[in-house]
């Protein structure tokens, strides 16, 4: 039990425990927003896009690991190449290309904050 208590403790002092826990509600608070303002229809305006860009540098910032960045770059740039490329033949559905309009704000920034962390992490094991 003390073994458990301590190790929680460390988690909690390096920051690791607190990062995970924003990093992941910031991913869900975003898509749940970003599902409401799709359905809405309307009110995204600057700053509630300026809201979601803060969101995607944040899950960027603190819910991606060392071990998931290359399957967070690949399934992002996936996402935003088919969010991009595929909004004509999804314009049917004005709710899904709204969701995905909105998706792209949030991945693109976390994406783009992804890639420079690795660069970085890169550049410094050389």
């Amino acid at each position: 039990m003390a073994k458990k208590s301590v190790a929680k403790k460390d988690l909690i002092r390096s920051g690791l425990f607190e990062e995970f826990h924003a990093g992941k509600w910031a991913f869900i608070i975003g898509v749940i927003l970003a599902a409401f303002f799709a359905v809405i229809g309307r009110g995204v305006t600057p700053p509630v896009i300026s809201a979601f860009v803060i969101i995607g540098i944040i899950v960027g910032l603190m819910n991606v690991k060392d071990y998931e960045v290359m399957p967070f770059l690949l399934s992002g740039v996936a996402l935003i190449l088919a969010s991009s490329f595929g909004q004509n033949s999804i314009g049917v559905f004005p709710v899904l290309d709204r969701m995905l309009e909105i998706l792209l704000v949030i991945f693109v920034p976390a994406t783009i904050v992804v890639a420079i962390k690795n660069v970085f992490a890169i550049s410094s094991n050389v």
